[in-house]
């Protein structure tokens, strides 16, 4: 995965490989260049997520303890 790559860019890209997969004119082998690369992007966008759903559940944890008001 490039250096630098964001979760918005990812998408950008995903969906530009998806008009071009669901172009009847590209070639198998370029569709199965750009399948690959989906699924490096896809791999990414998850482990993005997972990232950031232990920062909320850690950022819950610590708001739980705090006094209520």
């Amino acid at each position: 995965m490039k250096k630098g790559m964001t979760f918005e860019k990812a998408g950008q890209e995903l969906e530009a490989i998806l008009a071009e997969l669901s172009d009847e004119e590209t070639p198998l082998d370029k569709s199965l260049v750009l399948y690959a690369k989906a699924a490096e992007l896809i791999a990414f966008c998850n482990d993005t997520i997972q990232k950031a759903q232990i920062t909320i559940n850690e950022i819950d944890e610590k708001n739980a303890n705090l006094p209520q008001e």
